[in-house]
């Protein structure tokens, strides 16, 4: 559609015609009939000409380095595959990991902790007259890091292990409504994919998940218990909550 703009086409209705998919139900061609007749003049042609060709631009040299990681990578088949079993690991973030950890981490780092400290994925626990401050994460793992954060947004929107952690963390990091919580147990999750990410290199064994319902079995009866009644004494603060047997009921 921006082509046919750009080409001389004023005529609303051409380039609608040249929607797909849902746009193609007759009410939205109508409407993005409409949309398409306006002030759209040769100036306007020209900008989008500019930016269509910047973005080509773009495009080839993703496709350039894309290419250049192939060649690269022709090696790490297994440790690809490896990192590819993690939730939320696609091709970017493996071949990130590959290129600033490296498909051995275990020979560099002790343990996954030190890595992590190294990759700034370790907030502080700073501690002043028995309060909390608030922790931050450094600036190190400058290329790692983010794509760990990135690749954490995507495993926690598939059940499983990851979700039930990130929504236990929300929840301890004081709820979905506030503004933090939902970054912090997102910057834990991606801790939680380094750590992961670094057994899987050094067992050789991909990662198989351990079920949505995994901190449920965890529990004890006992402990689960002791939260349920901890939830219904803050629903009612100052209430007493006895739990009897059905035979003494």
């Amino acid at each position: 559609m921006i082509e046919a703009l750009i080409d001389g086409e004023r005529r609303g209705s051409v380039p609608a015609d040249l929607a797909i998919g849902r746009m193609r139900t007759a009410g939205k061609l109508a409407d993005l009939s409409q949309a398409l007749v306006g002030r759209f003049t040769d100036h306007h042609a020209l900008l989008c000409r500019m930016h269509l060709d910047r973005i080509a631009l773009f495009d080839a040299a993703v496709a350039g380095i894309e290419q250049k990681f192939q060649a690269k990578v022709v090696g790490y088949r297994r440790e690809l595959d490896l990192l590819r079993s993690i939730p939320g690991f696609g091709d970017a973030v493996a071949h990130a990991w590959l290129a600033e950890i490296g498909p051995a981490p275990q020979e560099y780092f002790d343990s996954h902790d030190k890595l992590a400290s190294w990759a700034s994925l370790c907030p502080g626990n700073q501690m002043s007259a028995g309060k909390r401050e608030h922790g931050r994460t450094g600036d190190a793992g400058t290329y790692i890091k983010p794509m760990l954060v990135q690749a954490a947004w995507a495993a926690v929107k598939s059940p499983g292990r990851l979700q039930a952690r990130y929504q236990r963390l929300v929840r301890h990091f004081g709820g979905s409504k506030h503004p933090a919580a939902k970054k912090n147990a997102v910057i834990a999750i991606a801790h939680t994919l380094l750590k992961i990410a670094y057994k899987v290199l050094a067992s050789g064994a991909p990662y198989e998940d351990l079920g949505a319902d995994f901190y449920t079995r965890r529990e004890s009866p006992e402990q689960r218990q002791a939260y349920l009644m901890r939830q219904l004494e803050k629903l009612n603060p100052g209430c007493t909550i006895t739990i009897a047997s059905a035979e003494d009921v």
